[in-house]
């Protein structure tokens, strides 16, 4: 005989009791989906979420410095970019490394200088690909009827 202690989305716990009436608990982990998913029809959006990006966009500091970066037509070395920001300049060379990591940036170094700049055409290339992506994977039926 089952009974159902506590429920949620995450996991149930389950009494089970023997003849002898000893009382066992056993929890039971599942998964809750909102629709049926092909297998592998998610495949290229796993590929594409890269877990970099969304953390060199998660700083502020970080998103003054690509908006700056992408707003001028030319690459900027950490000194100039460090002028829109009220962090110390080695702060701001390492949110350019995490953003370079992040494929956010590129870097040129030129003599004892590196210079940054946005690629913006790739950038927007591989957030269009990221949202055709989710669009395709993650919509409902009822998403898909509306479009």
């Amino acid at each position: 005989m089952l009974w159902r202690v506590g429920s949620n989305s995450i996991a149930e716990n389950l009494v089970s009791v023997d003849r002898a009436g000893q009382r066992t608990y056993d929890t039971c982990i599942m998964t809750q989906t909102n629709k049926s998913v092909a297998a592998g029809c998610c495949d290229e959006l796993s590929v594409l979420v890269q877990p970099e990006l969304f953390k060199a966009l998660s700083d502020p500091n970080r998103l003054v410095l690509l908006t700056t970066l992408s707003e001028r037509m030319q690459p900027s070395t950490v000194s100039e970019a460090a002028e829109c920001c009220s962090v110390d300049m080695s702060v701001v060379s390492r949110h350019l490394a995490t953003m370079r990591n992040a494929g956010l940036v590129t870097s040129e170094k030129r003599g004892r200088e590196v210079y940054y700049s946005v690629p913006r055409q790739v950038l927007a290339d591989q957030l269009r690909a990221m949202a055709d992506a989710l669009e395709s994977c993650c919509s409902t039926e009822e998403e898909s009827q509306n479009d």
